[in-house]
């Protein structure tokens, strides 16, 4: 539901897949949280992609999208043809990631529509959204109702569990590299407090074929609605 409008838009020229990663939207639970782990999702999307009968595929990656891609990328390069990483690198800044995982870990339950809206509106003040319809979109793809007309998040809390465990995060740039091969569009908030400036310098600077866009007046993350990144994308897309 996050890019149902991005999928639909894209999909009146070009086939699209937009799949529930398992413990979100209205892919199942996993009843072992520790199977929320990136090689869970890339052999979930290989499989995905084999049943689907694709064999060339443009990835759009938003945050965690992102960093399957250039996984999806080093696992199956002949696959993939473009990517676009959208507010997302090989170095995420600590700030960031902390308050995505103190979000996404919490079972929130807002009493109405109106009180998602501005829970959303409280926690991510920076989105790029301009109208009160755009708000009670993502808000509608952010919670869902239980059989009681409870709200919870529309995704398994559990998924942070494997996040907070007390280990390194991996050097991600050999695997950003992975990329290298084919081109990448890159799109940043301007005011992302996960994907930092000088990462998305760096990544321009060191990629063969690197497109980058910043939206300015954005924070994490780009919905992908901005007029600037349905250009964006249109061009890149036009190009491959």
């Amino acid at each position: 539901m996050d890019f149902h409008r991005v999928a639909l838009r894209l999909s009146a020229e070009r086939r699209v897949l937009c799949p529930d990663y398992r413990g979100r939207g209205k892919s199942d639970y996993d009843p072992n949280p520790n199977n929320y782990i990136p090689p869970t999702y890339l052999n979930d999307l290989r499989h995905l992609l084999t049943l689907s009968g694709v064999h060339h595929v443009v990835i759009i990656g938003t945050s965690l999208g992102g960093l399957i891609a250039m996984a999806m990328s080093l696992m199956m390069p002949s696959a993939i043809k473009g990517v676009v990483l959208n507010d997302i690198g090989p170095e995420i800044a600590s700030n960031g990631r902390d308050r995505i995982l103190n979000y996404i870990g919490i079972d929130s339950s807002p009493p109405n529509w109106d009180a998602a809206v501005n829970e959303l509106k409280s926690l991510f003040p920076n989105l790029s959204l301009n109208t009160d319809d755009e708000w009670l979109e993502v808000a509608q793809a952010t919670y869902r109702l239980d059989d009681k007309g409870v709200f919870h998040p529309n995704w398994d809390i559990k998924i942070v569990k494997p996040l907070r465990r007390p280990a390194s995060i991996p050097d991600l740039w050999p695997i950003f590299h992975a990329l290298d091969h084919v081109p990448v569009l890159g799109i940043r908030g301007a005011l992302s407090d996960l994907l930092l400036p000088e990462t998305f310098e760096q990544m321009a600077a060191t990629h063969p074929e690197f497109t980058a866009v910043t939206i300015p007046d954005t924070g994490h993350v780009p919905s992908l609605w901005e007029p600037e990144s349905e250009r964006a994308i249109d061009t890149f897309l036009d190009r491959l």
